[in-house]
Order: structure tokens, then sequence, then C-alpha cells
């Protein structure tokens, strides 16, 4: 791990604990996926309300802003491998909770008890990036990080396609408790993962500050890092405004006409747009302005949120979250590169965390924006404005955040 050039971008999975982290990653991601597309068949089911799938991310954001910032500190100061297995247990619980409701072998009704579900989590999942990014840094060398979060990119976006798929083909041919009991298999696979993973864990920080004061020194790390909070920033008010998958339950019932299979295409076309960005950046990393493709990427962005709330044909809707998969993937691989790059290994937990915090706002909290607008607004003006919102972000962005604009990644290695 010590060579002096980068490796070639798939020999890294020659490195076991690197394919073992992925590993872990794309199990705990594929039974969160599976559990998100049928809870939003589920609930929809249940409501057509559009408001209600707005529910189901709030139902999530709050745990987890809640438990986030002490995740990150347990990451660093805890054995990590751990912590991420009772993670995924924690996402097995709420599978198996939701094959009970779903196969109504419990006594109760309505929607509450799936938020309440959902809930849980929540909380599982602000331990499940701090654990990987933690891990991440153990097993590779810092030569390889480009090339490891360009990998690292393609198996995330490849649980972000399969998952969805997955869902709405066992919802569409199987049901509702297979698709939950199916998710509750892979949230085990990813515990066997991390129960044959063998890393060397850091030992504890040299200067042991006080649980409050350790998680304030790393949100000032990042309030201090204009390109990492920049990027953050771009990234969480990016998706928080163009919310298009948590609504797409509602585009397929009330605008396309298609059953759950279309809703596990469409909500997996994203991911599998990213997937050809992330295997071209492992590829051929991004070095040289690296501020201004991640800018014109979220531009790109905010024109197909414009463009799908336009669009009435499925297929077309499809291969335009195709194109917003790509752009989004530039994001994801910048973002990712500076968060490997930037983080002292001691303080990898809990800046991750506050990534996280980021990232959940933009995707939970956009599910909650996106169904309150849809509902005030009507769903395809809410979409359309969304898009709008987010040309003006990135223009903001490039504007205030001057050293993200003229990032060159090399700076950081």
């Amino acid at each position: 791990m010590s060579a002096a050039v980068p490796s070639p971008a798939l020999s890294l999975l020659s490195n076991r604990g690197f394919a073992a982290v992925l590993a872990y990653r794309i199990f705990a991601l594929l039974s969160y996926q599976v559990v998100a597309v049928t809870v939003g068949w589920h609930v929809y089911e249940l409501t057509r309300d559009p408001f209600s799938l707005g529910l189901v991310g709030l139902a999530e954001v709050l745990p987890f802003f809640c438990v986030a910032p002490f995740a990150g500190y347990l990451v660093d100061h805890l054995p990590r491998r751990k912590l991420g297995m009772a993670a995924c247990a924690a996402l097995g619980t709420t599978a198996l909770t939701l094959v009970a409701i779903a196969a109504g072998w419990l006594p109760f009704r309505g929607t509450w008890p799936i938020y309440a579900a959902i809930a849980l989590t929540g909380m599982a999942r602000s331990f499940l990036s701090p654990v990987y990014n933690a891990l991440f840094a153990r097993v590779l060398a810092r030569e390889d990080f480009v090339r490891g979060a360009g990998l690292g990119s393609v198996i995330f976006q490849v649980a972000l396609v399969t998952g969805p798929a997955l869902g709405g083909l066992l919802v569409g041919f199987g049901g509702k408790a297979l698709s939950y009991g199916a998710a509750a298999a892979f949230a085990l696979l990813a515990i066997a993962v991390l129960a044959r993973l063998r890393v060397e864990e850091p030992g504890p920080p040299a200067v042991d500050l006080p649980i409050f004061a350790s998680i304030a020194q790393g949100a000032r790390f990042v309030l201090g890092n204009q390109i990492m909070l920049g990027a953050m920033a771009l990234d969480m008010f990016s998706v928080l405004l163009g919310g298009v998958v948590a609504m797409l339950p509602a585009f397929i019932h009330d605008i396309l006409h298609y059953g759950p299979e279309g809703l596990g295409i469409l909500r997996a076309t994203p991911a599998a747009g990213s997937i050809c960005v992330g295997l071209w950046l492992a590829r051929r990393p991004l070095q040289q302005h690296a501020g201004r493709v991640l800018l014109f990427a979220v531009t790109g962005f905010g024109v197909c949120v414009i463009a799908f709330g336009l669009s009435r044909q499925f297929w077309l809707s499809a291969l335009i979250l195709l194109a917003y998969g790509m752009c989004d993937g530039v994001s994801v691989v910048v973002r990712s590169t500076i968060l490997q790059l930037a983080t002292p290994d001691e303080m990898r937990g809990r800046v991750s965390s506050i990534n996280g915090i980021f990232v959940s706002s933009s995707n939970e909290l956009g599910a909650f924006y996106a169904g309150t607008m849809a509902r005030l607004l009507g769903l395809v003006p809410a979409v359309i404005l969304g898009g709008f919102a987010i040309l003006s972000v990135a223009g903001a962005t490039a504007w205030k955040a001057p050293r993200l604009r003229r990032l060159d990644l090399r700076e950081l290695q």
C-alpha cells in the first residue's frame, strides 16, 4: 500500500480489506433502498397523498439529526467495525418490523407504525457513512484515495440502481412483506461481511475532549474549510430543492400511469447515470478544474429537474433521470474525494457525520419539502419551481465560494 504511483482503479479490488468495506456498503445500502422504495409504495397505497411521502422523509431525518453528532463521536472513539455491525442489525430490525406490519401480524392500523419503524432506520443510518469513511481510510493508501472514492461512488450507485429496481419487482410480483424480508436478508449479509473484516483500529485520540467539545471541534473544522463547506452546502441545497425522487410514487400513479415496476425503474435510473460517471472518473480521476466541473454539473442537475416536471412520457422521464443521475454523480465523487483528502484520520467520524447531516438534510428534508410544496402548489409546479431554485443556488455558490470554484484536487493531496 505504500507504492508511490496510484493503483489502476480496478486493481484496488484485489485489496481484500477494501473489497470487504465496499461489500459492507453495498449490502447496507441495498437493505435501506429496498425498504425505501417499498415504504414509498406502501404509504402512498394507504393514503394517495403526496404529503404522506414527505412525512416518510421527516420520520427518518429527525432521529438522524438527533443521533448523527454522537455517532461521529463514537466512530472516532470506539471500534468502527462493531459499530457498523450494530447499525446493520438495526436496519434488519426495521425491515422485520415492516414485514410484520405488511403481513398484518401486529394489531396496528394506519401509517404511524410505518413512520415509527422508519425512525429506527434514521438512527441506524447515522452510523453507516461515518463507519464506511473511517474504514475506507484504514484499508487504502492515501495515494489511492481519489480512485477509491470513484469506485466507492460506483458501488454506492450500484446499490441505488439495484435496490429500488429489486424493491419494485418484489412488491409487484411478491408483495410488500417479501420485499421487506429481502431487506432484512441484505442487512444480515452486511453484518457477516464486517464480522470477517480484519482491519487495524486506531488508538484513542491524543487529546480526549469531552463529548460536546469534541463534536464542536469537528464542526469548527468543517465550517473553517471553504472548499469542504461549499461542496457540502451546494449538494445539500441542490437535492433539497430538487426532490424529484421522493415524488416518484405520485408521478407514477397520477402523471405517467405505471405500476410498481415502473417506480422501481425510475428510482433506479438516476443511479444508473451516476454509475456511468463514477466508472469514468475512477479510470480518469478528476483533478484540474474540479470546482468548475462541479458547478456545471449542478446547473445541469437543475435543468433536468425542470425537464422532468414537464415530461408526460414514461421513457422520456427515464432518460431525463439518467442525465439527472450523471450530474449528481459528479457531485458525489468530488465531495467524497474532498472529504477523504482534507480530513485528518482522528476526525473522520465527526466530519463524516457532519457531511451526513448535510446529505440527509438534502434527501429526507428534501422529501418533506417536496411533499409540502406539492400539496401547496400542485405536483408539477412544485418540481419545476425547485429546478429553477437549483440554478440560483449554483450561481450563488460560484459567487460566494471562489476557492471551490477554482478547486484543483491536486492541491489537497
